[in-house]
């Protein structure tokens, strides 16, 4: 017995998905940055992360380039070394904490690029650039929105 197929004709475009939704990183990056100086003190850093509820943010030098990374996990390594040392946290600048090779992404890259850049260096956040100079910064949460969007768009009409 010969097997039915009730699907009906295919349309020569049906085999073409095209998303209407963005999928850059620049349409999903966070671009108001609070940064950061080498000099600045920890605990400056620590105040910052407190009054705008970030967890990290970029370092840059004079000229406005990108130095460095600093998050609560770098600030962590001060509170525990002023505390097994018996030393303010007062006296400690940004520069000696931070991560200094820092991984950045273009732009232009797509989320789903992104996702596995996320994913294969276990990183929180990650700086965005274009053109060598800083554009904005991408963290999971914005991967995650970003999906999310993306898989609304896929079941509408």
């Amino acid at each position: 017995m010969a097997i039915k197929s009730f699907q009906g004709v295919r349309s020569k475009d049906a085999s073409k998905k095209e998303y209407d939704a963005p999928i850059l990183v620049e349409d999903y990056m966070t671009k108001k940055l609070v940064t950061f100086s080498p000099e600045q003190s920890i605990l400056e850093v620590m105040e910052a992360f407190a009054k705008y509820h970030i967890s990290g943010g970029p370092v840059m030098d004079k000229n406005g380039f990108l130095v460095g990374i600093i998050s609560e996990a770098d600030c962590m390594k001060q509170i525990s070394e002023s505390r097994y040392f018996n030393q303010p946290i007062l006296d400690k600048s940004v520069e000696r904490f931070m991560t200094k090779n820092v991984q950045t992404i273009p732009h232009d890259m797509s989320i789903f690029d992104a996702a596995g850049v996320f994913d294969k260096h276990n990183r929180r956040r990650l700086p965005v650039m274009k053109n060598d100079i800083l554009v904005g910064q991408i963290s999971r949460k914005d991967i995650v929105i970003a999906a999310l969007k993306l898989s609304a768009q896929n079941w509408k009409k």
